[in-house]
């Protein structure tokens, strides 16, 4: 009985002596863990000092600073509505440098209408935050150059231009689609392709004449560099076009102040009238009697629809005096050009007209003189055009147009020999091939 009264005790006083040792344990551990988030806490505001320190700021700026380049080469390409000023400060190019750079740029050209695609260099100088060199493009062979002189801080200007040297090129083709399609595989150049169409604008009409298998040849300009670097293309010399097995051949000729497009016997490419006056166009609507798509009954269509989107260019289709160039009721709007005492020809329903036409106005045969539209009497985009001679309506795709200028005499002589180096020069580039 005692011993038992003995091992209870020592049993309790085991116990109380756990329960003070874990009560000292956990009282150990909460005041170490208060230790040290108050030494955490401590060394994160001496590292948070640290860093907002101005001078450290300032050291890690300047290392920083000492690891780019000082001057940075900036490019860039123009798009439309942009303007020079806007361009510069959304480099973060300081006011005054922009406006040191428009009066100094404005002693040599016009600064209103920027041209789009044009590529615009200049070189920022970071450390000074000025723009040391400055090169803007007058043409794709002349560009204006502005360095900054170390001296007076103002900008020197100077026109540098690129000698360029032309470079003839043939190629030839099938054409199993489109023309546009069949010169395109062959890397030729879309402005000579709209070149190529404009010459035989006056006599083909490249929706319906234009067979498979029909044949091209095109021998034309390229510009480039000394070192061969391409700048551009220049004029077509030489140009046929094989309809059905018939040759049609055009040679670029200069005479006085003109240049011009003539065949083996010297008549001019131009008729008195473009047959088509709009390219790429779709005939979906031909001269004759016709239901009309808005009244719903059949009445005569004394005109020829060209189904084109909307915005496509619209051609005059010869010399003359524009003596309309209004709203017209149901022809919305339209122009009307008066080509001789015989000839008129009338172009409807366009979306708005040529900056510059206006009733008055001369135009020269292919201006640009409005652009597709649905305006008045109209289901969709289309131009709607009129050949008038002697006051009567005729049908434009059916009218014998008289040819252009014949050459004569010294002209006649001279075209000869330019048409035989043409030959010489296209047969020896077929050779080298």
């Amino acid at each position: 009985m005692k011993l038992n009264i003995i091992n209870i005790v020592r049993a309790k006083f085991k116990i109380k002596i756990e329960f003070i040792f874990l009560s000292l344990l956990i009282l150990i551990t909460f005041i170490s863990l208060n230790f040290y988030n108050l030494q955490r806490q401590i060394l994160t505001e001496e590292w948070v000092s640290l860093i907002n320190n101005t001078y450290l700021k300032k050291s890690v700026d300047f290392t920083f600073s000492q690891q780019q380049p000082r001057y940075l080469e900036k490019r860039h390409v123009i798009k439309k509505g942009e303007n020079l000023k806007n361009i510069l400060l959304n480099y973060d190019v300081p006011e005054i440098e922009v406006n040191n750079i428009i009066i100094a740029l404005s002693k040599k050209i016009k600064l209103k209408n920027l041209k789009s695609n044009q590529e615009i260099k200049f070189l920022y100088d970071r450390k000074e935050n000025v723009i040391k060199e400055f090169t803007y493009p007058i043409t794709k062979s002349k560009q204006i150059y502005l360095v900054k002189d170390k001296i007076t801080d103002n900008f020197l200007i100077s026109e540098v231009v690129t000698n360029l040297n032309r470079r003839l090129l043939f190629k030839e083709g099938i054409i199993k689609q489109s023309l546009y399609k069949s010169a395109t595989n062959l890397d030729i150049k879309p402005n000579i392709i709209v070149q190529f169409a404009n010459i035989f604008g006056f006599q083909v009409d490249f929706q319906r004449d234009i067979r498979k298998n029909d044949t091209f040849q095109i021998l034309y300009e390229i510009l480039e560099d000394e070192k061969g670097k391409f700048f551009g293309t220049g004029k077509i010399i030489f140009a046929n076009l094989n309809l059905s097995g018939q040759e049609n051949s055009f040679y670029k000729f200069e005479y006085g102040d003109n240049v011009d497009y003539f065949d083996k016997s010297g008549k001019s490419v131009r008729k008195a009238l473009m047959k088509t006056p709009i390219n790429g166009a779709r005939l979906s609507s031909p001269f004759g009697l016709r239901k009309h798509p808005i009244d719903g009954f059949t009445k005569m269509h004394r005109g020829t629809d060209f189904a084109a989107p909307t915005g496509t260019p619209i051609m005059a289709s010869g010399d003359g005096k524009v003596i309309r160039a209004r709203w017209c009721g149901g022809g919305g709007n339209c122009i009307k050009i008066k080509h001789n005492s015989s000839y008129s020809t009338v172009y409807a329903h366009m979306s708005k007209f040529a900056s510059g036409i206006f009733e008055g106005t001369r135009v020269k045969q292919g201006q640009i003189i409005g652009y597709v539209g649905s305006t008045g009497k109209s289901t969709g985009p289309h131009l709607h055009y009129e050949v008038i001679f002697n006051g009567k309506r005729i049908n434009s795709q059916k009218l014998k147009l008289p040819s252009g200028k014949v050459l004569k005499d010294k002209n006649r002589k001279l075209f000869e020999v330019e048409r035989i180096k043409i030959d010489v020069m296209k047969s020896e580039i077929i050779a080298k091939n």
